[in-house]
């Protein structure tokens, strides 16, 4: 599929309608969605019009995507809950998991806020939060992790991959570490499911959003509990779909259904679903492994073509991966500069994301994903030539 897109404008345009119009690379922000996917939730939008929402063929396709994020997480059917946005997984297991004074979780100040916030509050409830203190911004590497360890650690929350930095952390060396100590590992996976491969295999905890590099819909996502421990991450959202209510009778104690939908409260985002299930279907198509060589060859591609004209960029530290992002300042520029040329990006039609450090310096993520070209590549060297 890859290949056919690459070598084919219009297959690419067909498939990926924004390309007929600008050079889109922010898919680690705010992703467009493919045609597919648009043309999947028109359908069941329409077909809401003649028919209840919840209909039959819309409740087969949700026990599908359940199968198919299993898939692509290396998981069970019975481990995934539909939810989003990613926070909402992260907060499910800082409020359910039963803490002790004392138990420490370890963290990264500088990840994206929907990955702190959930844990620093709770030191409201006598748990002790270390931060993670690299080097390098985002350089957490297995090394790093196991020097913040102690006796008293419960629980390790990190991400797949640093939303600013672009380095991937060794979820299967850190995975594997923590499990030989007893300690819990939670994974916030928004920025590698659908562009590397993110299997739980040594994973307790994870949550991801659609809406980045799995092409989906924002707050339709998926959230992973690892079975064995359903019984101790206590559901902290509570309606008539995760707890026992037959027919719809509020019973007088609780008793929590059995899956999934243990952590599933009420209502379905069914047209988010939906939306999520054609990208993944697409994404699985494609193969995770073949988008991954592509997206590491995009990136190798603008960094030729951004270097020579005095770009910097941040560095894979040593002991983790690179990604599918990669985040650089071109040289001498102001803030008020850094500002104006993102207008000049945006004015000629392309589309990246401005993002900044915690000292307030800015800088240009580009994150393509496969069906993105070289030949766009060029378009933004063209564009940085001419914004004077």
């Amino acid at each position: 599929m890859i290949n056919h897109l690459q070598s084919n404008e219009a297959a690419r345009i067909a498939a990926f309608p924004v390309a007929a119009e600008s050079v889109f690379m922010a898919h680690a922000g705010v992703t467009i969605f493919p045609r597919r996917v648009t043309q999947v939730m028109q359908a069941y939008l329409e077909e809401s019009c003649r028919r209840h929402q919840e209909y039959p063929e819309a409740w087969k396709a949700v026990l599908e995507t359940r199968v198919l994020a299993a898939k692509m997480i290396g998981a069970q059917p019975q481990e995934i809950a539909l939810l989003g946005p990613t926070s909402v997984g992260l907060n499910l297991v800082s409020i359910g998991l039963p803490w002790e004074p004392g138990d420490e979780v370890v963290c990264y100040l500088d990840d994206y806020p929907a990955n702190v916030y959930p844990w620093t509050e709770l030191q409201r409830r006598g748990v002790v939060v270390k931060f993670l203190q690299p080097d390098q911004l985002g350089g957490i590497t297995p090394d790093l992790v196991e020097s913040a360890l102690s006796p008293r650690t419960k629980l390790v929350a990190l991400a797949s991959c640093h939303f600013l930095t672009g380095n991937r952390i060794q979820i299967d060396v850190i995975g594997q570490m923590l499990r030989s100590r007893g300690i819990y590992f939670c994974l916030d996976a928004i920025q590698t499911i659908g562009a590397f491969e993110t299997l739980v295999d040594h994973v307790d905890f994870l949550s991801a959003d659609s809406h980045k590099w799995m092409l989906g819909p924002m707050s339709a996502g998926i959230v992973y509990v690892r079975e064995s421990l359903h019984e101790v991450l206590r559901p902290a959202l509570l309606g008539s779909w995760n707890v026992c209510s037959p027919n719809f009778i509020a019973q007088e104690e609780i008793a929590f259904e059995k899956g999934g939908r243990r952590f599933e409260p009420g209502a379905m985002n069914m047209a988010g679903i939906l939306g999520m299930k054609a990208g993944l279907e697409l994404l699985l198509e494609a193969g995770v492994d073949n988008i991954s060589q592509h997206l590491l060859s995009m990136r190798q591609c603008l960094t030729d073509a951004l270097r020579p004209l005095g770009w910097e960029f941040f560095p894979i530290v040593d002991g983790c991966l690179p990604s599918g992002i990669l985040t650089g300042r071109p040289p001498g520029k102001t803030e008020e500069e850094m500002t104006a040329l993102f207008a000049h990006f945006t004015a000629n039609k392309i589309v990246v994301s401005h993002r900044f450090d915690r000292t307030g310096r800015s800088y240009f993520r580009f994150s393509p994903h496969f069906y993105n070209t070289p030949a766009e590549v060029q378009r933004i060297a063209q564009c940085l030539q001419t914004a004077g």
